[in-house]
């Protein structure tokens, strides 16, 4: 603990005092502001790997239910219906994916803990507040520190490798539309199979597929296995995001079974909260809020940053 400017530091990792309706906004952050006007990438050489595995799984399946199954198919309307809706789902999929990746998950500022900072929080003389030890910045209140992102992060709930980020305040809207789509073309396919599987042994193999039949089985077991375990996983995932978010409590907080120091939201405020404002069609969109001009205008400002 340290003496400074009539309040005290204290460096601890978890419960800090300071909360995220305080004076202290990302507003009134001249580095956070700054920080809002660039991309936001995390360079994890095993997140990143993650992250184009789940886009060449979500290709390969798009790949054998189109050309496998839909296309060599007699049935024209049957094949037109799935074949766009599974890729609609497919587009909504690896957007919210892209969303999850790309936005900052509610970073708190690198080094923040200084005099000058101290001083614009207006603190009551000798009121604790705590620093992360590890990136030298003020913590909110339900702020934890992720050594992959080498950041506190607001609200943090877990790290994704398969996104390649954390799951945070601003970013676990787009995380749970992305394992809500993820598990909808999953089971799209596992039933698209059991179609095909059906019509292929009732037709014996003649003419189901332009693939030899061997060729054709191959390719639709490994979409099964892919579909049934991506289904699994996202389902249990999706389900256990709302849970959190109609409990108000993240991952971190239940499995390290924290004390709620804060007000918990009722159910219903805590999906407006996440989802924002009133139930729409917007809360299913993941390119909602996403403006391509505003995106252009960063890369003139300096390019990305890159987070470290």
């Amino acid at each position: 603990t340290m003496q400074s400017s009539g309040h005290r530091f204290r460096d601890v990792e978890h419960h800090p005092l300071l909360a995220d309706n305080d004076s202290y906004d990302s507003s009134s952050s001249s580095s956070e502001a700054d920080m809002a006007e660039r991309v936001w990438f995390i360079r994890d050489g095993c997140g990143m790997v993650c992250a184009i595995m789940t886009w060449l799984l979500v290709v390969y399946a798009d790949f054998v239910v189109t050309f496998v199954m839909l296309l060599p198919s007699k049935d024209f309307w049957y094949s037109v219906i799935n074949g766009v809706l599974f890729n609609c789902l497919a587009v909504l999929a690896l957007s919210s994916h892209l969303r999850t990746m790309l936005t900052d998950p509610g970073a708190v500022p690198k080094g923040n803990a200084t005099k000058e900072y101290m001083d614009n929080l207006q603190l009551k003389p000798g009121e604790v507040i705590y620093k992360c030890p590890k990136c030298c910045s003020i913590k909110p209140e339900r702020a934890h520190h992720c050594s992959i992102c080498k950041r506190c992060i607001r609200k943090m709930d877990h790290h994704c490798p398969w996104v390649n980020n954390c799951v945070g305040e601003k970013n676990q809207r787009f995380f749970v539309l992305f394992t809500m789509y993820i598990a909808l073309i999953s089971a799209h396919a596992l039933v698209l199979c059991g179609f095909q599987f059906f019509s292929c042994v009732r037709g014996q193999w003649t003419e189901c597929s332009d693939f030899s039949p061997p060729v054709t089985v191959i390719l639709m077991i490994f979409l099964c296995l892919e579909g049934f375990l991506f289904l699994t996983f996202t389902a249990v995932m999706f389900g256990t995001q709302i849970h959190s978010i109609c409990n108000d409590e993240t991952e971190i907080e239940r499995l390290k079974s924290e004390k709620p120091t804060w007000e918990r939201r009722l159910r219903w405020e805590g999906m407006k909260s996440v989802f924002g404002g009133q139930p729409s069609l917007l809360w299913i969109n993941p390119f909602a809020g996403f403006q391509i001009r505003r995106l252009l205008l960063r890369g003139k400002k300096g390019g990305p940053e890159f987070s470290v």
